[in-house]
């Protein structure tokens, strides 16, 4: 790990303009907004919309989709603005990579089922990175449980995001066993689905940090 390392932090699934604004304040680098029909923190792209005009300058505004028809993801894109797209589902790289944007392709980890990087990489070579989540495949994320973190391929040539069960508690450990990337959050930092909690996010955020400065 370079001793001059700074994880990533995406806050996900946001609902309310108050946790809009205490991510800026705490200096996050992306906050999602969530479009899976089947998620507890579905937004509309009017809610959206107005949620992202309250974003500060540098923090990403992220489209999250699983198995959207393209004239869905298509009316996010136009409504919110997105800075990059995310799926979940089984949608392919043409799919993912037809909307002109950059995307982020997650992985579902539930389950012993190997996971072969290049495989991933030679499937979607035009993501411009991974998420690993701890959702079975098909399943919605946000679920609060970890995978095995030893799962994730070895030497992934792309950055990749951890998420799936990270909380205050555990995301410094996640940073030291995987060297990941970044950190994707949304329930650990919660008091209810699509409820963020100011606390909790205070403390995620310092305690990766913590995590990044540790040995320097």
């Amino acid at each position: 790990m370079s001793e001059l390392r700074r994880t990533r932090i995406k806050f996900c699934g946001l609902t309310r303009a108050e946790d809009v604004a205490e991510a800026c304040a705490l200096g996050v680098d992306a906050v999602g907004f969530v479009f899976a029909a089947r998620s507890k923190r579905l937004v509309s792209p009017a809610v959206a919309a107005s949620l992202r005009d309250g974003l500060q300058p540098f923090v990403d505004a992220v489209a999250l989709f699983m198995d959207n028809p393209a004239d869905e993801v298509r009316d996010v894109i136009a409504a919110v603005r997105p800075t990059i797209l995310q799926f979940h589902g089984d949608e392919d790289d043409a799919f993912c990579a037809g909307f002109g944007m950059s995307y982020l392709k997650a992985i579902a980890m539930g389950g012993d089922a190997a996971v072969d990087g290049a495989a991933l990489l030679r499937r979607y070579p035009r993501a411009a990175g991974f998420l690993f989540d701890s959702n079975a495949s098909g399943q919605a994320g946000g679920s609060g449980h970890t995978f095995d973190w030893s799962r994730i391929p070895g030497d992934f040539a792309k950055p990749y995001l951890l998420a799936g069960g990270l909380h205050p508690d555990n995301v410094s450990d996640a940073i030291r066993a995987t060297g990941c990337w970044g950190v994707d959050v949304s329930s650990g930092i919660e008091s209810a689905p699509g409820i963020k909690d100011a606390a909790r996010m205070r403390r995620f955020v310092g305690k990766v940090r913590r995590a990044d400065n540790a040995g320097t």
